[in-house]
């Protein structure tokens, strides 16, 4: 999930998965696979810088576990 601002100025968590478009005509609109629409405070280019570190933060958690996940000791067969 990646956290943006409402014009408002709460925040809330969104998943950038299901995302389909961004718009920036001034204000940056999400328009997501279901039809809804957030406008948020944040340029499109944050958001996609966003979305970016969210997806590599993803990847280096299925390639890179934690060391108290790793096993110790021989693995058993």
């Amino acid at each position: 999930m990646i956290v943006l601002t409402r014009l408002n100025g709460s925040q809330f968590a969104i998943n950038p998965d299901l995302i389909e478009r961004i718009h920036s005509n001034p204000d940056t609109t999400l328009v997501m696979v279901d039809g809804a629409k957030f406008i948020v405070t944040e340029p499109m280019d944050v958001v996609i810088e966003n979305i970016a570190a969210y997806r590599a933060h993803v990847i280096s958690l299925a390639y890179a576990p934690p060391a108290s996940d790793l096993p110790l000791g021989p693995r058993k067969i």
